[in-house]
């Protein structure tokens, strides 16, 4: 019998139920935040490397460490045996100076003994010249010069005579990039490639210049930036744009960009790059940015249109909204966050490393289907399908069957959490590539090419107009393709710079495509 005033047995118990509730509650929120602790500090101090290190299951230490649900570590899964062969060691690189590339011209320089040496130490005779000792340096000369476009002009005695008509004719000259600026194809093709190549922004390039001896303002450099996509760059990257939509597949991203001077945004606003890519394997190498201002899945629609290939993308749903196309997921988005999981961990191992041991071997499959030789009639797509069908799914059904052991047993929030339901909502995605020797594994051919710009991003921080943004994302495109199609950006721009302006709008660009020029001496 209670006293008078005092709670229930069942309201204290309520109460009790209420604290068990509210205190597992912080404990799942402290798990969290020390991860994202943890990972911020990795981030800021630490190699950003995903690669795999090994390290040995410790089950003694799994067992003491609480910091993940209590039963998580009783599942540790063997990879199947599917008879995948070794891999052989690989060498390590060979240390030392690489020798200068034969193709660059030679100068030779020769030194001599003055005359009053040529006598032998030793018996004072006269030596003779017996062999040389020939060494070489890279020399690089940076030159400006002023190009003088003399026009001659003719005229008519008998007309000045005769009073009649007195006609003059100039002699023309070739259509330039930019009418009316100091700048040649090469001197626009110089800033270009300074800018989206070497992520040198153009306040950095006009200081170089003026150290040159060469006064060129931060807006002249600007207007060649512009007016070199607008007048002639786009066309280039228009035909790129229909010859990616013939692709069989096409990989697509997005990362974000800052425009300043935007309608309707704030100069803080976040707007996008959309990244497309043609295939590894493809003859022609495509590589193409498209800013928009948002991330609905408005944009990609529009710029594939009605495409019907394969689609690679990341988990983001406005890729998945592409209809007619068959859509396959990155695995290295499902490997990342079982890479930050383990990194998240106080102790390592657990679960996060029992992952990267599945993806390990997924990706060692990959490598060594590069290298199976097809067999009598058989297409290179098809050995790899073959391949995979051997040795990949096998694996994949062990891990899909140790996440589902798993799952009721890790916390949601936690980073563990977050990759076992990632890859389980996207497991469909993820694993079609097995079922096409076309297919990829992952994304990651496009998002190396994303990172060039990322890399270039942190120097030049933004664009100020929607036009310098538009700009950018051309003449990046025309960079990336020619890294693609491994062509020196250089003179492929010269080149195309000087040709375009004396084709017409409708003419035939085919030949001017990066895939079409020559390709460097290292290719």
């Amino acid at each position: 019998m209670n006293r008078t005033g005092e709670p229930s047995v069942e309201a204290l118990l309520a109460r009790i139920a209420a604290l068990q509730v509210e205190n597992r509650q912080l404990t799942e929120r402290v798990v969290r935040l020390e991860e994202e602790l943890a990972l911020a500090r990795l981030h800021r101090f630490a190699p950003r490397s995903e690669k795999h290190v090994d390290r040995l299951f410790n089950e003694a230490e799994q067992a003491a460490d609480e910091d993940d649900a209590g039963s998580e570590t009783d599942n540790i899964a063997k990879l199947p045996d599917t008879g995948l062969p070794p891999v052989e060691s690989t060498t390590g690189k060979k240390r030392g100076r690489r020798p200068l590339p034969a193709n660059l011209p030679r100068e030779r320089l020769e030194y001599d003994l003055p005359d009053d040496q040529k006598a032998c130490p030793c018996c004072r005779g006269q030596m003779h010249r017996m062999g040389e000792t020939v060494t070489e340096q890279l020399h690089i000369e940076v030159k400006a010069k002023v190009l003088q476009n003399v026009r001659f002009k003719y005229g008519c005695r008998h007309c000045d005579r005769t009073g009649i008509n007195a006609p003059v004719v100039t002699a023309p000259m070739p259509t330039q990039p930019l009418p009316g600026s100091v700048a040649t194809a090469s001197t626009l093709a110089f800033a270009l490639v300074h800018k989206y190549v070497d992520g040198t922004p153009l306040y950095r390039l006009a200081q170089a210049f003026e150290r040159a001896g060469v006064p060129v303002s931060r807006g002249a450099l600007g207007h060649w930036v512009i007016g070199s996509s607008e007048k002639h760059l786009h066309r280039i990257s228009d035909a790129l744009k229909l010859r990616l939509r013939l692709q069989p597949l096409i990989h697509g991203d997005e990362t974000t960009v800052q425009v300043l001077k935007e309608k309707d945004k704030k100069a803080t606003s976040t707007s996008y790059m959309w990244a497309y890519r043609s295939g590894q394997g493809s003859h022609e190498p495509i590589v193409l940015l498209d800013y928009q201002p948002g991330r609905g899945q408005i944009h990609p629609q529009a710029f594939l249109g009605d495409y019907r290939g394969i689609v690679m993308s990341d988990g983001y749903t406005a890729w998945r909204t592409l209809e007619g196309t068959t859509h396959i997921g990155c695995m290295a988005h499902s490997r990342r966050r079982f890479v930050d999981a383990l990194k998240a961990r106080k102790k390592g191992g657990g679960p996060p490393e029992q992952a990267l041991r599945f993806f390990e071997q997924l990706y060692r499959v990959e490598r060594q289907a590069r290298d199976e030789k097809p067999d009598r009639g058989e297409t290179p797509d098809q050995c790899i399908r073959r391949f995979r069908q051997q040795h990949s799914i096998p694996v994949l059904n062990a891990l899909k069957e140790w996440l589902d052991q798993i799952a009721p047993k890790v916390l949601p929030d936690s980073k563990l959490g977050d990759a076992v339901s990632y890859t389980l909502n996207q497991w469909s995605y993820l694993t079609r590539y097995t079922q096409d020797g076309r297919m990829p594994i992952d994304n990651n051919l496009l998002e190396r090419d994303i990172r060039i710009f990322a890399t270039g991003r942190k120097s030049w921080l933004f664009s100020d107009t929607v036009e310098g943004a538009r700009a950018s994302a051309v003449v990046y495109s025309l960079m990336l393709t020619c890294r693609a199609s491994r062509v020196e950006p250089l003179a492929w721009l010269r080149h195309v710079l000087t040709e375009l302006p004396q084709r017409a709008d409708d003419a035939d660009i085919t030949d001017l495509l990066p895939f079409n020029f020559p390709k460097t001496a290292a290719a």
